[in-house]
């Protein structure tokens, strides 16, 4: 797929919403291979939404939008961050695993996290892989799921 129609599709959606935006930037991560395409704007609340959950829908529109434009069979692999969201969420995320890690050890009990999307138990579930005495499970249905970390006797 070219990543320049790709930008294009995001830049032609966010005109169609009437959200002015100073730029598009396309940043290719090596090591994981990812694409992310990072918009620029003063309106981050109307992209980003309560819990990023307008970002995850403009996410699907844009990649179902690319797919279909490139005659792909499979979903494009690429993700639209605005003004590094996706980053701070994920350092925030990152933090407060090792936060309730480092209390379930210290009390040797299991530790509740609030309910959470599914992406964000992933990232969960796998910041806290192969550390020793913990594990984690996800627990709860639909709207109610959320990780519990779980303090492991050696």
């Amino acid at each position: 797929m070219q990543e320049s129609n790709t930008e294009e599709i995001i830049k032609d959606l966010l005109r169609l919403m009437n959200v002015r935006f100073d730029a598009v930037e396309r940043i290719e991560n090596p090591e994981s291979k990812h694409i992310r395409f990072l918009v620029r704007t003063d309106e981050s609340p109307v992209l980003i939404g309560a819990k990023g959950e307008h970002l995850v829908a403009f996410n699907y529109i844009i990649r179902r939008i690319a797919t279909k434009k490139a005659g792909y069979e499979s979903e494009a692999k690429f993700f639209v961050d605005v003004n590094d969201y996706h980053d701070k969420t994920l350092e925030t995320l990152k933090a407060k695993a090792k936060i309730m890690c480092e209390r379930a050890r210290s009390f040797k009990v299991d530790i509740e996290l609030e309910p959470m999307s599914s992406y964000e138990r992933m990232l969960i579930h796998s910041f806290l892989e192969g550390t020793p005495d913990i594990k984690t499970e996800s627990t709860g249905e639909g709207f109610s799921r959320r990780i519990v970390i779980k303090y492991i006797t050696s």
